[in-house]
């Protein structure tokens, strides 16, 4: 992974108010850092963050970027729930690929993958259900939804046997970004 310098600092309360924490690194659970999991405003200086609603790097997942979010509505959460977060790495000028499998263990169907496509079974998928994928280069933000609608879920470069490993719930993805078209 390359080098990466970023800053994020989260706030108990709304409106960047209350309590807060900043993050350079990956942090995987705010608790050992004297934080409750309450945040209610973000801001991020610098960079780019994976965010999620429980520790270890589990639950829903947020892309944060560079700006202001004095609320948590504002990065469409649905509760002020925060525990962990990484800075998003990406190595710019690689050449973005993906191959997406119907079946665990890279089996079934594949579609392959250079850019963002906003509705899979447009591209040759017959269903909506992606069980394992392999990434080179950059890292994609996979959605549950058309158009880049839904929950979110982040990979980087990697092989993913089934969907579990990407922290989803389950196995529909409708629509595909690379990381780097989000900032």
């Amino acid at each position: 992974m390359s080098q990466y310098s970023g800053k994020i600092v989260f706030y108990e309360g709304k409106c960047f108010t209350g309590r807060k924490l900043e993050i350079c690194s990956d942090c995987d659970n705010f608790q050992d850092r004297g934080f409750m999991n309450r945040v209610n405003s973000v801001r991020v200086e610098s960079g780019a963050f994976i965010c999620f609603d429980h520790p270890d790097f589990k639950g829903q997942q947020y892309i944060l970027e560079h700006g202001e979010y004095p609320e948590f509505q504002r990065w469409n959460a649905h509760n002020d729930h925060m525990g962990s977060c990484k800075p998003i790495r990406m190595q710019h000028g690689e050449h973005y690929r993906m191959e997406l499998f119907e079946g665990d263990n890279f089996t079934g169907q594949c579609v392959e993958l250079c850019e963002d496509t906003p509705f899979l079974q447009a591209r040759g998928l017959t269903k909506n259900c992606v069980n394992s994928i392999k990434v080179y280069g950059d890292g994609w933000v996979l959605h549950e939804e058309p158009n880049y609608r839904g929950r979110m879920y982040i990979v980087e470069r990697g092989n993913y046997t089934s969907f579990t490993q990407w922290q989803a719930e389950n196995p529909t993805i409708q629509s595909v970004r690379r990381v780097a078209n989000y900032f």
